[in-house]
């Protein structure tokens, strides 16, 4: 069968400077226009998971560690290799076999502390609290609306209000959801294109040794969870508050 393992980006560390600084011609531009100008350079390293930094040998560390920095700025989800001349170690799991798709593996982002050296595509994460399995309408509700009509909800003195349609594009988003049952459930998102899935993970669990000689106590660990957006526009945007107050309204 066929499906989306996962979306590898090449990356030249001797140009991709020069590619993501220039302005983007008329092909290239994309409305809203008041959201600074988005090459083709930024969607491509925004839809990865995989970017190869490629050409490592061109540029001296310095170079090389401002190209890092300024992928990891732009799309702080995406695992980042250092290749030369094209070679890679092996294929399997750098390049192939990635199931970005399938899991979302230890879902841990890139310092977003150089998030300001690209101010047209950045990495949000929100802070996810242990849901009940009631909430996860909300959940698919707030989903829908920044996705799919870019509005984003917001709380006012009388509940909970649409807001008008703002200027930011979601170009990739992931999470893990934890519920107060133990569950764990998954979000992929590509565009407008998203899916809530079951984990494959058992949920996190601790062992507690039983006092008197008798048998071990397991319990399930209730943890919190995270949605990372990647996307143009979304700085400085109340993310964390609008989805909270969607779970509580």
């Amino acid at each position: 069968s066929i499906y989306l393992d996962g979306i590898v980006t090449l990356v030249d560390a001797k140009n991709v400077l020069r590619s993501l600084n220039e302005t983007p011609s008329e092909d290239e531009s994309h409305e809203p226009h008041d959201i600074p100008g988005l090459t083709t350079a930024h969607l491509q390293i925004s839809h990865a998971d995989v970017v190869v930094v490629n050409k490592s040998d061109l540029v001296s560390a310095d170079q090389l560690s401002e190209v890092i920095e300024r992928v990891q700025a732009i799309n702080g989800l995406a695992k980042v290799h250092i290749t030369d001349h094209g070679r890679v170690p092996k294929l399997e799991g750098f390049l192939l076999d990635l199931h970005a798709y399938d899991a979302l593996g230890s879902f841990e982002t890139a310092d977003n502390s150089h998030s300001h050296l690209d101010s047209t595509i950045s990495t949000v994460t929100i802070a996810v609290p242990l849901l009940s399995l009631n909430e996860l309408k909300s959940v698919d509700a707030w989903l829908r609306s920044i996705l799919w009509e870019a509005v984003l909800p917001q709380e006012s003195p009388t509940g909970l209000v649409r807001s008008s349609r703002t200027s930011f594009e979601i170009h990739r988003l992931k999470g893990r959801l934890h519920f107060n049952d133990g569950s764990v459930k998954m979000i992929q998102g590509v565009r407008e294109v998203f899916e809530i899935f079951d984990s494959r993970d058992s949920p996190a669990q601790k062992t507690t040794p039983a006092d008197g000689g008798g048998r071990p106590r397991t319990t399930v660990l209730q943890e919190t969870g995270k949605i990372v957006l990647i996307g143009r526009g979304i700085q400085a945007m109340p993310w964390t508050d609008s989805l909270h107050a969607s779970l509580h309204r």
